[in-house]
């Protein structure tokens, strides 16, 4: 069941979100291309990932997926769905779970099953046809809407979503190819810190607890005494991309603190709990 979301998500500036969309996008395709040009490009395909049964085979052919979604659905008529916010994006597509990976597993069959060359070949066509949404008229327009199971969402609001996709699995590549980290656009890693920090808030929402993700968000959140001046009695610190990882369930957060990458003080600042923010 989806959590409740009354907050509404900040803005974002869509000029900046297509051009970092495309610059993720670029990025991802440089990994992709390395990846499939190794002489042991069909082991690294094979290798395990943290999401679940998916290999890196099906982990990109998901992003493939979530990068070719909104141009393949440019001449789908809307159907009158709700409105949808960011946050409330955030936080009920963990409820899709069961259907995305069905759609991955299916899609990695019919159209990542081949040679590396050919898995680089089908990454391509994908990126490709972001690129040219980005580029197109299409991204101009504020009516623009799309229509997904969840609700209504403008263009703009929707690219914002295929940022939160290109950073997360970006993250997951990474991990299942033992990298340091990915080469995240700046831009890019921001505004999915600051969306996931957003939906955090929404859904605890409170002035109990500061929550610290410098450089790019502090927001205040849970229920309890709100803090109104002075040092905050309760607050949790912590990088981007440990933010990330928390806020999507990837990292643990006692392995966090215990690693000192998440500092927490107060008696209200064990967030354990209330974590994953996105499923």
């Amino acid at each position: 069941m989806a959590k409740t979301v009354t907050r509404k998500a900040r803005d974002y500036d869509p000029a900046k979100v297509r051009a970092a969309l495309g610059a993720q996008t670029e990025a991802l395709r440089a990994a992709v291309h390395r990846l499939c040009a190794d002489p042991q490009a069909e082991r690294l395909l094979a290798l395990p990932t943290r999401l679940g049964d998916w290999r890196v085979r099906e982990l990109v052919a998901h992003l493939a997926v979530q990068l070719a979604w909104a141009p393949s659905r440019l001449d789908q008529p809307p159907e009158g769905r709700a409105p949808l916010e960011l946050t409330a994006w955030v936080a009920g597509v963990g409820s899709l779970a069961e259907l995305l990976d069905a759609g991955t597993l299916a899609h990695t069959a019919q159209a990542f099953a081949g040679t590396p060359a050919e898995v680089a070949a089908e990454f391509d066509a994908a990126a490709d046809a972001l690129l040219a949404l980005l580029a197109g008229p299409e991204v101009l327009d504020p009516q623009r809407r799309f229509e997904i199971r969840l609700g209504s969402m403008s263009l703009a609001d929707l690219l914002v979503t295929r940022l939160v996709e290109a950073v997360v699995h970006a993250d997951d590549l990474a991990a299942a190819l033992e990298l340091p980290e990915f080469p995240h656009d700046r831009f890019a890693l921001a505004s999915v810190c600051r969306l996931l920090a957003d939906s955090f808030a929404a859904q605890q929402p409170g002035g109990a607890v500061e929550l610290r993700i410098p450089p790019f968000a502090v927001v205040q959140a849970v229920p309890g005494p709100r803090h109104t001046r002075g040092t905050p009695p309760n607050v949790v610190e912590t990088d981007p991309l440990t933010w990330l990882r928390l806020a999507t369930g990837r990292q643990d957060w006692a392995a966090a603190v215990d690693a000192a990458r998440v500092s927490a003080s107060g008696e209200r600042s064990d967030l354990s709990g209330l974590l994953p923010v996105m499923n």
